[in-house]
């Protein structure tokens, strides 16, 4: 399908503000790199020591209002009218999905994570450090914060922009997705909005990208033996970002979806790989018991603060996990919402929510079980961590499988398409969401604008890794967390009323019955081209 003409502007007061910040934050982090962690880590701390019980409680009204969404009269619209047609089919649909959200997180993540719970648990767990039931508290966390709770935040911000932006005909902004709270005078103050929320974003994807550079130096000093240094890092984040460059430029339907089928087809092979020749027995059972304890213990970790304990454990994970997911969503959901067009409400739920929720709940009870089982039998991946860094951690669990050699490559592969994809996805959608005259999934913004924020997140990156530290772009991505979580809380208000009589808000006003239910969508042909 040929994309269409249209005339699309740059959104000068939407593009400069965070682009000058981030500008700002390398001048000054090249100044007194220090003073610049210490002053973001103060902010950073300020907000979840006094908002922790607020970031938890967000999350919990996430999980719930998908769930009153799927099974409400909503969940049986279709996005864009009964006669949309999607943009492409939903196993892209659904790979891209995962791409887009935590999928290189669970990469770097997953092998290294569990052995932190494992030997400093939260004091409330009431388990000694190092033992099997700190193994257990491991292994629920790790489902907590990887699973169900984040993709819910998203899947919230992402069917309401969809709405929006499809079924109301409202612009391609963040500040749209409110106009069912607060009706249109919202748009006065939708590039204030907009500003925030690209912000964010900018900052989420330069940690991003810090922490899959990290992860990519650590591989190959461990397999060809060359230095994770600055100058390491900046070749791989220029090899990075060129290709994220060329494959956004390429358009929506082309560098995103062939990326992800890529991906699709490593992680199923590595899962198969990591399930025949890890700890198999042991993997399948721990992560069948752990994962009853995690639905037991849902609510009470979901609520956790540590306060009552004197325990910063709460705050510095899953609270913190919190914000950051909340940083990125506003703008991941315009993404994500916007290549929606033509399924309904339901399909987007089982996409975004529930398939990406089950994958990352296999994932880590097969790689976290044995990262737990490699050092419970003596290993010592906890201390190669604390040496080597903590991407050491998943190179020394295929270290003990066969043909590590071979498989170790074919990580850093993944690790490096993962990131590609998920930062294609997200400067597509910086790039759309500086960009006026978009009206539907075909439209693109410029490709220069697209260069344009490719270049500078790389370059911030590198910078702000070499002299402040990958902390100060992690506290600075935190930061967007705070200001969103009120959009967030206010998209879930949206939700609620749209639910309760969707055809007041759809202009596709032949969708629905005398009683405003809505009809019965057809099947319709998915548009592959």
């Amino acid at each position: 399908m040929e994309p269409k003409t249209v005339n699309v502007s740059l959104r000068k007061a939407v593009f400069f503000p965070p682009w000058l910040i981030l500008v700002g934050m390398v001048v000054i982090s090249l100044w007194n790199g220090d003073a610049f962690l210490e002053g973001l880590n103060a902010i950073t701390g300020w907000i979840l020591n006094n908002f922790a019980w607020m970031f938890n409680l967000t999350t919990l009204l996430c999980l719930g209002m998908v769930v009153v969404v799927y099974f409400s009269p909503l969940g049986k619209v279709r996005i864009g009218g009964r006669k949309a047609r999607p943009v492409m089919n939903y196993l892209n649909l659904v790979w891209i999905t995962l791409c887009t959200t935590i999928a290189a997180g669970i990469l770097f993540w997953a092998c290294a994570e569990p052995l932190y719970h494992y030997y400093t648990p939260a004091a409330s767990a009431g388990v000694e450090a190092a033992t099997p039931e700190a193994a257990v508290f491991a292994m629920k966390t790790m489902f907590l914060e990887w699973t169900w709770s984040p993709y819910a935040i998203y899947t919230v911000a992402t069917l309401i922009f969809a709405f929006v932006f499809y079924n109301m005909k409202k612009s391609f902004s963040i500040s749209s997705a409110l106009v069912p709270v607060f009706g249109e005078r919202i748009t006065r103050f939708g590039k204030i909005i907009d500003v925030i929320g690209l912000f964010a974003l900018t900052t989420g994807v330069a940690a991003s990208l810090g922490t899959g550079t990290m992860t990519i130096a650590g591989g190959l000093e461990s397999v060809f033996g060359i230095k994770s240094a600055p100058q390491a890092w900046a070749v791989i984040i220029v090899i990075i970002v060129a290709s994220f460059i060329i494959s956004s430029v390429s358009g929506l339907m082309n560098g995103i979806r062939i990326l992800s089928s890529v991906n699709s087809k490593v992680y199923m092979a590595l899962l198969v790989f990591v399930l025949i020749f890890g700890p198999t027995s042991f993997m399948l059972n721990f992560s069948v018991e752990s994962w009853g304890a995690y639905i037991s213990d849902f609510f009470h970790m979901s609520a956790l603060t540590g306060d009552i304990f004197g325990d910063g454990w709460a705050k510095s994970w899953p609270i913190f996990y919190w914000c950051n997911w909340l940083s990125w969503t506003p703008i991941t959901a315009i993404f994500l919402g916007r290549i929606l067009r033509g399924y309904t409400i339901r399909d987007a739920i089982h996409c975004n929510f529930v398939i990406p929720s089950i994958f990352s709940t296999i994932w880590m009870g097969l790689f976290s079980t044995a990262a737990l089982y490699y050092e419970m039998n003596g290993m010592g991946l906890y201390e190669l961590m604390s040496t080597n860094g903590t991407e050491a951690a998943v190179y020394q669990v295929f270290a003990q499988m066969p043909l590590s050699m071979i498989v170790i490559p074919f990580y850093l592969f993944i690790v490096f398409i993962s990131f590609v994809t998920a930062s294609d996805s997200n400067t597509t959608a910086m790039a759309g969401l500086c960009t006026s005259g978009i009206q539907d999934a075909e439209q693109e913004a410029p490709a220069w604008l697209k260069i344009v924020w490719g270049v500078t997140i790389g370059t911030v990156t590198w910078i702000l890794i070499s002299f402040a530290g990958i902390d100060g772009i992690k506290a600075a991505s935190n930061l967007g967390g705070f200001p969103n979580m009120f959009l967030v809380i206010l998209y879930c208000v949206a939700l609620i009323k749209v639910c309760r009589n969707p055809k007041k808000y759809d202009v596709h006003k032949e969708d629905y019955d005398e009683n405003g239910k809505p009809l019965p969508s057809q099947r319709l042909s998915i548009n592959n081209e």
